[in-house]
């Protein structure tokens, strides 16, 4: 199966890439702010929900990035060595004075990083190879997903 690439310059796009994304996972220590650069980067075990119902369940080791990142803010986020594994849910954009807004990054357990964004820039790419995850991620109305 072919790595995916994707950019988003716009909430459209964004959605794009948040559907691909939803039901990652990641641990706090896979997500940096490169303060100088603008940049905010993580890396993110992605469930490849292309692969088709029949498919055994299987995840990709991805990264994405935002540019233009002016300030980053997090709730609701362990951090340290004891830290649970985080689990993508979606992302977002609220508009501000155009082009700039708010990106937010929400997982499940009402967990959430914030980024203030001067316009959307970002770029989603798997890095490596499939392997078979240990289920299909599940949904329930009250607690988002399984891993």
């Amino acid at each position: 199966m072919e790595l995916l690439k994707l950019a988003a310059l716009d909430a459209e796009d964004l959605t794009v890439i948040s559907a691909h994304l939803q039901d990652a996972i990641l641990r706090p220590e896979d997500l940096t702010y490169l303060k100088g650069e603008k940049r905010f980067a993580l890396v993110l075990r992605r469930f490849d929900w292309s692969a088709g119902p029949k498919a055994p369940p299987q995840r990709r080791l991805s990264g994405l990035h935002f540019e233009r990142v002016l300030a980053v803010r997090t709730r609701g986020l362990e951090q340290g060595p004891e830290a649970m594994p985080l689990s993508l849910l979606a992302i977002t954009f609220t508009p501000g004075d155009a082009p700039s807004g708010q990106v937010e990054i929400l997982f499940s357990g009402n967990g959430t990083i914030r980024l203030e964004v001067e316009c959307i820039e970002a770029r989603m790419r798997d890095l490596g190879p499939v392997w078979e995850a240990g289920g299909r991620p599940g949904h329930d109305d009250t607690t988002g997903p399984a891993a």
